[in-house]
């Protein structure tokens, strides 16, 4: 049996030796190179225009009457040129376009990653659990699970809404628009932006307790019967935790829709980062990184209220840093699109900067504004701050998109 297995062993070995030799001599074809991919898309190079022809149509349509008082600035984002301007050092009321100077100074304050953490710790009583709201207003079903799965069961959930201090209806404010869906009071801790668990977005009606919601929500996943606000004990141990999307999505969702609440939010998140208050913290930060703030005043973080005034200059000069790659860069994704989503989404539909401008919008009774870039078929870039106060906001609203349209050809 032995030398039958050697005779085996040595005949697959022969063949092995043979077959390694044949397979040698072979002649392998070289192995299959791709070509090489065309480019798609080539980036946009910045070509020369007639500038006396653009200077003399952009004046022509920033004196339409529909503007009302109008201040502006129009920048070349290559060069840094002033394209157009009229009283930009002088302040107009700015409606929503607030949030750009509030997601700015947010930007460069906090960086875009930043995110919120809200801690749930057990209570001075058993069977109690304390939220430690901790200013995130973005919580949603979503989370209300993650903590429900984290605690497990609980007979009282309490709140804890000490971070924010201060009134919770700001000066300007008024409080018809809570049920108007534009606003609601500002407590650290809301579900939805105080839509509750119905809407995720757009003015629906808001709620006039969005803490207590907060608790409700977590008290009706765990179990609890008792509901109500509390004061977390010092040193309490952490039972659960939930993590708010980073800045720029957090911005991203507050510029579409214009949310005030998520930009009041947003506003003292900096203002606590710096062991101040908000609004003021917003034109601090941005004064420090070299910005004029000069003539500028905030009442709100959000532009709800009608004491709020800016100049065209510095909201002009933030998107401008942002469009030369500046640390506001990431402002700019957060942007809605003309005619895409957002509140440009019923704009700009038969007009050339459909899908090619991206602004901030304001609206507020007689008050109308558009802050943002637009890329015109040339490739070059431009930056605007359009303010228009005295003035019917849907003409106003049609003569601001059809100047920002009329840079696309140059």
């Amino acid at each position: 049996m032995a030398a039958v297995a050697l005779a085996a062993v040595g005949g697959v070995a022969g063949f092995g030796v043979v077959a390694q030799r044949e397979l040698a001599e072979l002649t392998v074809a070289p192995a299959y190179a791709l070509p090489a991919a065309t480019p798609v898309l080539e980036p946009a190079t910045p070509q020369p225009v007639d500038t006396a022809a653009r200077a003399a149509e952009v004046a022509a349509l920033a004196a339409d009457e529909a503007l009302g008082t109008f201040h502006a600035r129009i920048t070349d984002a290559a060069t840094g040129e002033t394209v157009f301007e009229s009283a930009p050092n002088d302040a107009l009321r700015p409606a929503s376009s607030t949030k750009l100077l509030t997601g700015s100074a947010a930007i460069v304050e906090l960086g875009a990653t930043d995110t919120i953490t809200t801690e749930v710790v057990r209570g001075l009583n058993p069977g109690e659990v304390v939220i430690k709201a901790a200013g995130d207003v973005w919580m949603n079903q979503e989370s209300i699970d993650s903590l429900a799965e984290q605690i497990g069961s609980a007979d009282t959930v309490l709140i804890d809404t000490s971070l924010w201090t201060g009134e919770t209806m700001l000066p300007g404010w008024n409080p018809v628009d809570i049920d108007a869906g534009f606003i609601a009071p500002l407590e650290p801790a809301m579900l939805n932006g105080g839509r509750g668990f119905g809407a995720e977005s757009g003015d629906v009606p808001r709620s006039h307790t969005p803490a207590i919601d907060v608790a409700q929500a977590l008290a009706d996943s765990v179990g609890a019967a008792t509901v109500g606000p509390g004061t977390a004990p010092a040193g309490a141990e952490v039972v659960a935790t939930t993590t708010s999307p980073d800045l720029v999505a957090r911005l991203r969702a507050m510029m579409k829709d214009s949310d005030n609440v998520m930009a009041e939010a947003i506003g003292r998140e900096v203002a606590i980062h710096r062991g101040s208050t908000a609004p003021q913290a917003t034109l601090d930060v941005l004064a420090e990184h070299g910005f004029t703030t000069a003539g500028t005043t905030l009442a709100d973080s959000s532009g709800l209220s009608t004491l709020n005034l800016i100049t065209p200059a510095l909201l002009d000069a933030v998107l401008l840093s942002a469009a030369q790659g500046g640390e506001i860069a990431p402002l700019l994704d957060t942007l809605p699109v003309a005619h895409g989503e957002g509140t440009l989404y019923d704009r700009f539909e038969d007009l050339p900067g459909r899908g090619w401008v991206r602004a901030k919008t304001g609206t507020l009774d007689y008050t109308s504004a558009l802050a943002g870039t637009v890329t015109s078929e040339n490739g070059n870039v431009y930056t605007f701050a359009l303010l228009s106060n005295d003035s019917e906001i849907l003409p106003a609203r049609r003569a601001m998109d059809t100047l920002t349209s009329a840079l696309r050809k140059y």
